[in-house]
């Protein structure tokens, strides 16, 4: 890869988080509101977590597929958040160059992860909805075990891949990072290589990733629905439609970030620290809220569950 400049990656120790270019005053309040927002990611993928592994009436595969998308969505913030609040009160703003790297990696791994896991969940419902007969042999536990597995390798390899591709540029433009985060398009601001092969790798990358994963969520969902237009109950097709709603709002919301995030152009950045927001920590605070909400059996566990340490709490003070 050609350089523009004549200093080599290696020389930089650390960058500068930018963040969001307000007045000072609103930092107080943009962290309030990272704190919150971040609270409620706590609180909402661990309650959902803790519940599907204590009630045995959640021990599906949908529910195991729900489990590992809290699991991600937990820790794929947990990169993003804790950084960006500190950043809000440090004058220096600064972050290592292997804090970037392990930021940067963390991240590509969780957010391709959820991609290919929320393709799984789509599967699932379509072989629940168009052969239920079959679902029990179909989505066994070794299979279901299998799909997650093969989800976070394939982010690894794609995190693998984008890391190293990305900071074997050279940083010679400047440490400043526009972005709250490290991300790619920021860094490729302050390079000064030759981006042509890095972007070239990058757009097969997204390819081989948003297309294949978005294809599975799309065929799943034009089978589940004309399978639905098939029952001739109104009270059947709004139980089938309640199953599969709360998936296709992740879905929406975590890719409708995504598209208007990277679509934005350059010359509007805040606009895509926005969009940026929306998916890093936006979506892991709704999902949990999406399913426990428009899910039954969730509400149920949940009610039973706090039903049960009400009552624990009364006997324990008797």
């Amino acid at each position: 890869m050609g350089d523009r400049g004549t200093s080599n990656y290696s020389e930089v120790t650390n960058f500068i988080l930018v963040g969001f270019r307000v007045r000072t005053e609103l930092h107080i309040l943009l962290f309030l509101l990272f704190l919150l927002i971040y609270a409620m990611i706590l609180l909402g993928n661990i309650g959902m977590m803790v519940i599907i592994m204590t009630d045995p009436r959640l021990n599906t595969p949908m529910y195991f597929f729900l489990g590992n998308l809290s699991f991600i969505d937990l820790f794929y913030s947990s990169v993003i958040a804790p950084k960006a609040m500190i950043n809000f009160w440090s004058e220096s703003k600064s972050i290592s160059f292997a804090g970037c790297v392990t930021q940067f990696f963390l991240f590509a791994l969780f957010i391709v992860t959820e991609g290919f896991l929320l393709a799984a969940m789509a599967y699932d419902r379509f072989i629940a909805i168009c052969n239920p007969l079959l679902y029990s042999v179909q989505m066994s536990t070794r299979f279901c075990v299998q799909l997650v597995a093969g989800s976070y390798f394939c982010g690894c390899i794609s995190s693998v891949l984008q890391t190293s591709m990305t900071f074997t540029l050279s940083f010679c433009a400047s440490r400043n990072i526009d972005h709250f985060y490290c991300d790619d398009r920021p860094l490729q601001k302050i390079s000064c290589s030759d981006l042509y092969i890095h972007k070239l790798v990058s757009f097969f990358l997204c390819s081989i990733i948003i297309l294949p994963t978005i294809i599975v969520i799309i065929v799943s969902y034009i089978y589940i629905v004309s399978t639905v237009l098939k029952i001739r109950s109104t009270e059947g097709r709004k139980k089938v439609f309640s199953t599969c709603s709360s998936h296709l709002g992740v879905v929406s919301v975590l890719y409708g970030a995504v598209f208007f995030m990277y679509l934005t152009p350059d010359t509007f950045p805040e606009l895509s620290k926005v969009a940026s927001l929306c998916y890093t920590l936006v979506t892991p605070m709704l999902n949990p809220l999406i399913y426990s909400l428009r899910n039954k059996d969730v509400k149920e566990a949940l009610r039973k569950s706090l039903e049960k340490r009400y009552f624990n709490s009364i006997f324990t003070v008797m």
